[in-house]
């Protein structure tokens, strides 16, 4: 039976109507009403957490861990139901949805083996010295506690892992901390059964009601109020520049500051070194081409940027880059607004001067086809909108004329989330000149691969210098992004039946 939403916002348990509705605008099937969220229903569903807070926040890793595991059985009980509406709402196809919602249930698993083991609470102790001179030393013990509410914003590229259960969400709940999601218009009907399973999973593990809410729709003062709501400690967010912006200024503005964990966008840089572009221009060409335009290059992971060595290397490089793209068919994109801005990023890169138009075709409606354009290293560097983020299936290729240029464009880039080498044995020189200046710049670096597909597991870091991430110290991907939404706290001298649950197992 296909699911139909209800349209409602859950709040502590309550599905609640909200001031009028909005129609979804789904890539294909039948369109469906859903409450508008109000400031009001945000403060009740804040107040509700830090209501939640006191108990959740005390529960042992055990009970939370069951939960998260109830959550992720809620989410697969439920698997057809979310494919259904997902693919509908998104344009997504369902090989695609499916294998999301495995990442969304595997996280939120990871999330619970994860604290069973203890690992996130980095506890450290220090024997009093009474005899110590010329000051006695009193006992000390440090262990990483819940830092109270967070504030989610669903992604808009991510209807399942960046959303209502997905990483953010995980993480602060494994950490002890009520969630307060903000659902993504572009998919509410998926926000809605997602919210559904882990309201089923709180009644059947019995912890209390507030320590999830989800507020639908809305215009941008809901949003707002939800960040500047005094019982809110920290917000997660996966979504553009300036509207991330936007919010951690708000953030930071508070009486009280709060942390913003915003990842923001990036162009993934890769820099083809000689000797491997000599070898396999066209099997990398070819490679960069796929991950150009898998899921119609709506990934924050997307390689936007090649950086070359000019030659015939290069030439053959682009050769096969152009002809894979152009037999790539157009993709329906996740809604009409981010089509309209791939459209607008394809029109500001076709008019500039200071590119060559390798591959130009027509984009309309919620449609996207691939594009390719190409530039010099200093034509690059003087000109830093080639450098911004175009949301779609556009890239371009910057071509410099050494090695020396190369690193010099490396240490240009702002931060990103990836930077991407590709080399030979030969090139390890090179690379060795290159791999401190990535570092610098990105927070994760690869070597022979491509950064779309990011592995949730415990290595990962989803997050980079400013702009691709608001908070370059954290990642948003995989068990240390737990540590957004824990801060340590010291105890002196204190009795071991006074001390926290989790310093004794």
């Amino acid at each position: 039976m296909a699911f139909i939403p209800n349209g409602k916002h859950l709040v502590a348990g309550e599905w609640l109507e909200g001031a009028g509705t909005f129609a979804s605008a789904p890539a294909h099937g039948p369109v469906h009403q859903f409450a508008v969220g109000t400031v009001n229903l945000v403060a009740r569903a804040c107040e509700a957490a830090e209501d939640a807070s006191w108990s959740y926040g005390n529960t042992s890793r055990a009970e939370r861990a069951a939960f998260l595991r109830a959550i992720a059985d809620e989410i697969e009980s439920r698997a057809e139901a979310i494919t259904e509406i997902g693919s509908q709402e998104t344009g997504l196809p369902e090989a695609r949805l499916q294998g999301e919602r495995g990442r969304t249930t595997g996280q939120l698993r990871l999330f619970a083996d994860h604290i069973e083991k203890g690992e996130h609470l980095d506890r450290r102790f220090d024997a009093a010295l009474p005899d110590r001179q010329p000051a006695a030393r009193p006992e000390i013990r440090l262990i990483q506690r819940p830092i109270g509410p967070v504030a989610v914003f669903g992604a808009s590229n991510f209807p399942l892992a960046f959303s209502t259960a997905g990483g953010d969400t995980a993480a602060a709940l494994a950490a002890g901390c009520p969630v307060v999601v903000k659902g993504h218009s572009a998919h509410p009907g998926t926000g809605e059964i997602v919210a559904q399973a882990i309201e089923a999973a709180i009644r059947k593990t019995g912890v209390h009601p507030g320590v999830f809410s989800l507020i639908q729709g809305g215009n941008r003062e809901v949003g707002h109020a939800l960040v500047q709501h005094p019982r809110i400690k920290a917000v997660g967010f996966t979504g553009s520049l300036a509207g991330g912006r936007a919010l951690f200024d708000l953030c930071a503005a508070r009486p009280e500051p709060i942390p913003f964990f915003g990842e923001l966008g990036s162009v993934n840089p890769m820099f083809l070194l000689p000797e491997a572009l000599e070898a396999r221009s066209v099997a990398l060409g070819q490679g960069w081409a796929g991950s150009l335009v898998m899921g119609a290059g709506q990934f924050c992971t997307n390689p936007g940027i090649a950086v070359v060595v000019e030659g015939e290397a290069a030439d053959r490089f682009t050769a096969a880059t152009v002809e894979a793209l152009g037999k790539v068919a157009p993709q329906t994109m996740l809604t009409d607004g981010i089509a309209k801005a791939y459209q607008a990023g394809q029109a500001r890169f076709a008019t500039r001067n200071t590119l060559k138009p390798l591959l130009v075709t027509e984009s309309s409606g919620r449609a996207a086809s691939p594009n390719l354009f190409e530039t010099t290293g200093a034509q690059f560097l003087s000109d830093h909108a080639l450098g911004e983020e175009v949301f779609g299936p556009l890239g371009l290729v910057v071509r410099v004329g050494s090695l020396d240029e190369m690193e010099q464009l490396a240490r240009g880039f702002e931060g990103q989330l990836t930077a991407t080498i590709h080399m030979d044995a030969a090139d390890l020189e090179a690379a060795r000149r290159l791999r401190p200046v990535l570092e610098r710049k990105a927070g994760r670096v690869l070597v022979n691969g491509f950064p779309t597909g990011v592995e949730v597991v415990d290595s990962m870091v989803h997050g980079g210098p400013y702009p691709a991430s608001t908070n370059f110290g954290a990642t948003s991907v995989g068990t240390m992004s737990i540590r957004r939404f824990l801060r340590p706290v010291a105890y002196q001298n204190m009795p071991e039946g006074l001390l926290p649950e989790d310093f004794l197992g």
